[in-house]
């Protein structure tokens, strides 16, 4: 059932009736009259297997298990093929094998083009077909000519990206270590979901003359002039360490939509792996687990990725914006959406590739060919005239040069390299990435095993201009000069004819001639009867048929147009203020709906100057009306926004410091206490990292999904309030929906619930349902007061002035929130009891107690609380250190306390015997009377 589920999630379905029928999947080469029979109106790109083909594969099977049917020998026990783990002999063929890392290892620490041969062949010839573009060769119109006239390696080098592998999945050195490789070549690393230090933004000037920099003296092989910054930095909102420094060092930005691997799953890191560092780059809390938020819930549609797109360009104009898509049936009309929501690039991704972290239940079955994942988007863009607007990245499983020409042949501009780059720098394939033990520092966060780190940045660069040479002799083999003149060529691909081996793939001139050019290729059966056309359809041949070639590859990121926040910006008088860095610069306006993304600009104006931290000045902006989308998108410290009116959803998206602050107009339908309408749209706050918000009304479902930093009051919200939270507070005033906390790691939650719905509704989600106490802390009271009293000030909040009017009766209404990581903080922990002359102070329990009555509710709590505290360690204490001591409630015949009848005489303890156990004690206790329960609870029995 657990596996059935997960797919079902991975797939988007909730209820399984719904999608009876559905076929939400697709045909890889099963013949047509197969899938008519047993799949009918299943897409499938890829015609193959016949029934008679599967019918003897069964028996194939069959004859396995039951060898005695045809007098075969039996085997002792059933045979392990090694889907998952590399099988040196009799297992299914990996990519990621011993022996291409040793060629690889050698062809780039020596810079040995024999070696890199010794690679490519293993990669080419010595391996079955394995993937559709195995079954593919060169048919060239052209006569050779000299490698002399092909473009350079740096210009092919500049097509070339690394995939989203994060710093946390990643050690620091292996992260670093690619970043500062390809940017040596000119090509563009990936920063990952993980966020990145800024100490990655500033060239090296300080490297010594044996490549050691005091910057970053845990790396070797460094030069001056070196850059560490990732071109290319990942961003779905909530994607954990975005900043508005973050995003206005990137020359692209990429929406990861889903992964090519594993399709439907957010990025997961598990809780070793997130140390100190790690912890600090992602807003989190060290050793707990991370989980990114799928996509759904921040993009529903179409319409709300363009205004994500929308969004970059907003702080980050000069950036482009790719959006990576999984290679499935359907992908080509999405991509044409894509297009027309402004995107600059399109990224394919390929099944093969992802994280080495991937439980087993995410890699088999998921995930689709990149081949036919950009043939479509290429035909679907052409067909629509959208082909000039975008560039097409393609990724998943790239490892030679001759992966990379017929990429570009079937439309792809760009190229992604992923494992293969890892295995560059010195990663042995171990598959242990998940546990934390990478024996050579690739994939650790221990200190330990990350000095057996043996990368340097020159074995990326060597890697990459191996490829890029290897690119270059095939273009010259074939007569072209350059990857743009076969960009969208697929009719110089053909039908690979099985029985001899690959042609038109010449060895580097400075390699050895290939032995066994003409060794026969065995048939194999399961690819005599695939189709390839429909992948190899609508070549660009003609003139006025390839008048899209080049055009997005060399256009500026696309604009926003003119915007509000340009009014600011452009202002000279701004323009000085954020110059001198300190004062005080007040603008007020009137804006509508049709302001989207309002103060993202601004943010990024100011990051430019000053970074996330470094702004010194106040900068307050009023407004009155209704903003449109992103209101406060990327906010930044010094930045105070103040809206009198309604804001659309996003409100706050990605903030990282200042203030928002909404409130209704007098006598508008927002305003007063009882008001059901919701004064901020959905999904505010998603994937904020700091920053104080107050909403004076009610605001829609999944108010602050993957918070990891602002403070936040509310007067009520939708369903799933606090989803993957990693840290922050939000506090509600009003009532919530259900799904409160899914997922939430860190930060906490204070929600008002005076008619108890909290619990007596389950509306706190499964993973911390267990979570929800009082307030039971002095700082936690303090805090929750002081949040109130703020939103008070603000807002002018008729609720918060109600409940600050009469805060001790109002107090024990407050549930708080806490996940396992904040057990210990000051705001949830009650304060421990003096740890000296425990004797005396727990014989003066009884004295204590008997002012209950005239306590406030609190106040008796936190007694209580102490007295617990007290007793349990009296259970554990050295017997020796205790005399014999009891202490009785001493009250009236009937004291009420808390709402609740505690009887005299009810109750009474003593100091645990010598040989005692805390259990026994705990026996001892169960004497409360069962109907005390809110007593009971108290006590924590």
């Amino acid at each position: 059932i657990m596996g059935l589920k997960k797919i079902m999630s991975k797939i988007g379905i909730s209820v399984l009736e719904c999608y009876r029928g559905a076929q939400i999947f697709q045909c890889i080469g099963l013949n047509k009259d197969v899938v008519d029979l047993a799949f009918r109106g299943t897409p499938t790109m890829v015609q193959g297997l016949s029934l008679s083909d599967l019918a003897n594969e069964a028996m194939m099977f069959h004859l396995n298990s039951y060898p005695e049917l045809e007098e075969a020998t039996s085997a002792e026990k059933l045979n392990w093929v090694g889907w998952y783990k590399y099988r040196k002999n009799g297992g299914e063929y990996h990519y990621n094998n011993p022996d291409m890392s040793k060629a690889l290892h050698k062809a780039v620490r020596k810079k040995e083009p024999l070696a890199y041969e010794d690679y490519r062949r293993q990669m080419m010839d010595a391996k079955p077909i394995s993937t559709l573009r195995d079954l593919l060769e060169f048919s060239s119109d052209r006569q050779p000519i000299p490698v002399e006239e092909v473009e350079d390696t740096m210009s092919i080098c500049s097509r070339f990206a690394t995939g989203g592998m994060s710093l946390g999945a990643l050690s620091r050195e292996a992260h670093e270590v690619i970043g500062f490789g390809v940017n040596r070549v000119g090509g563009k690393s990936n920063s990952g979901e993980g966020g990145e230090d800024p100490l990655r933004y500033r060239r090296l000037n300080d490297v010594d003359d044996v490549g050691h920099s005091p910057s970053f003296p845990h790396l070797k092989g460094l030069r001056n002039g070196d850059l560490a910054s990732s071109k290319t930095k990942q961003i779905a909102s909530g994607r954990f360490g975005v900043t508005p420094n973050y995003l206005v060092n990137a020359e692209q930005l990429e929406i990861k939509i889903a992964q090519g691997a594993k399709p439907g799953e957010g990025g997961q890191l598990p809780g070793p792996k997130v140390s100190e560092y790690i912890a600090s780059l992602r807003n989190s809390v060290p050793g707990v687990e991370l989980i990114s938020p799928p996509p759904h819930h921040d993009i529903y549609g179409i319409e709300d990725l363009a205004q994500l797109i929308y969004d970059l360009h907003q702080i980050s104009p000069e950036a482009k914006v790719s959006v990576k898509l999984v290679a499935t049936a359907g992908i080509g009309t999405v991509a044409a959406g894509v297009a027309k929501a402004n995107a600059d690039v399109i990224q394919v991704s390929g099944a093969d590739g992802g994280t080495g972290a991937s439980p087993l239940s995410s890699i088999m079955h998921a995930g689709g060919p990149w081949e036919l994942g950009l043939a479509e988007v290429q035909q679907t863009l052409v067909t629509n005239n959208l082909r000039d607007r975008v560039v097409i990245r393609v990724d998943g499983g790239l490892r030679t040069g001759w992966d990379i020409v017929v990429g570009a042949m079937m439309g792809a501009d760009e190229f992604g390299f992923g494992t293969i780059v890892m295995i560059a720098e010195g990663c042995i394939m171990a598959r242990v990435c998940h546990v934390n033990r990478c024996p050579v520092g690739v994939a650790t966060q221990k200190a330990e095993l990350r000095k057996k780190f043996p990368g340097t940045p020159e074995h990326i660069e060597n890697f990459f201009l191996f490829v890029a040479e290897e690119v270059r002799v095939i273009l010259a083999a074939l007569g072209y000069k350059s990857l743009e003149e076969i960009c969208g060529r697929s009719d110089l691909l053909s039908r690979r004819r099985m029985d001899i081996a690959r042609k038109s793939v010449p060895a580097p001139p400075a390699a050895r001639p290939r032995a066994s050019s003409d060794v026969k290729i065995q048939e194999v059966t399961k690819t005599s009867g695939v189709v390839l056309d429909s992948m190899l359809e609508g070549a660009s041949v003609t003139p006025e048929q390839r008048a899209w070639v080049g055009v997005a590859l060399k256009a500026p990121a696309h604009s926003n147009g003119t915007v509000f926040d340009d009014l600011v910006v452009n202002d000279p008088e701004f323009r000085t203020f954020v110059q001198k860095n300190n004062g005080v610069f007040e603008q007020e306006h009137t804006i509508t709906n049709t302001d989207r993304a309002v103060g993202g600009r601004i943010s990024g104006a100011i990051a430019r100057e000053h970074g996330d931290d470094g702004f010194q000045g106040t900068l307050n902006l009023k407004f009155k009306g209704a903003a449109g989308q992103s209101f406060g998108v990327f906010n930044i410290k010094g930045l105070h926004l103040r809206m009198e009116g309604e804001v659309n959803d996003y409100m706050g998206k990605g903030m990282n410091g200042g203030s928002i602050t909404i409130f209704p107009p007098s006598g508008s339908a927002f305003a007063g206490e009882q008001s059901e309408m919701a004064i901020a749209g959905n999904t505010c706050l998603y994937g904020a990292t700091g920053g104080q918000v107050f909403v004076s009304g009610r605001v829609g479902e999944r108010f602050g999904v993957r918070n990891a930093g602002v403070q936040a009051v509310i007067e009520g919200s939708g369903d799933h309030l606090g989803e993957y939270m990693t840290n922050g507070v939000i506090v509600a005033l009003g009532s919530t929906g259900r799904n409160i906390g899914a997922g939430m790691s860190g930060g906490l939650l204070y929600l008002y619930d005076p008619m108890d719905q909290i619990k007596s509704y389950e509306l706190v989600n499964q993973d911390n349902s267990d979570n929800a106490d009082r307030v039971v802390s002095p700082d936690g009271e303090q805090q929750l007061k002081e949040l109130i009293e703020d939103h008070a000030n603000r807002t002018g909040s008729p609720a918060a002035k109600k409940i600050l009017g009469d805060w001790d009766m109002h107090l024990p209404h407050f549930y708080q929130i806490v996940p396992p990581s904040e057990r210990n903080s000051r705001f949830v922990k009650p304060p421990e009891p003096p740890p000296t002359n425990v004797d005396s102070t727990f014989k003066r329990e009884p004295v204590l107690m008997r002012s209950l009555p005239a306590f406030s509710t609190n106040t008796g709590s936190r007694l209580i609380s102490g007295l617990r505290s007290l007793l349990l360690r009296s259970c554990v204490a050295e017997p020796k250190s205790w005399s014999e001591t009891r202490a009785t409630f001493v009250g009236s015949s009937r004291t009420t306390f808390g709402g609740m009848n505690a009887s005299k005489d009810s109750l009474q303890t003593r100091s645990p015997k010598r040989g005692e156990s805390a259990e026994k004690m705990q026996t001892f206790w169960q004497k409360i009377p069962k109907g005390d329960e809110s007593l009971r609870r108290a006590i924590g029995f």
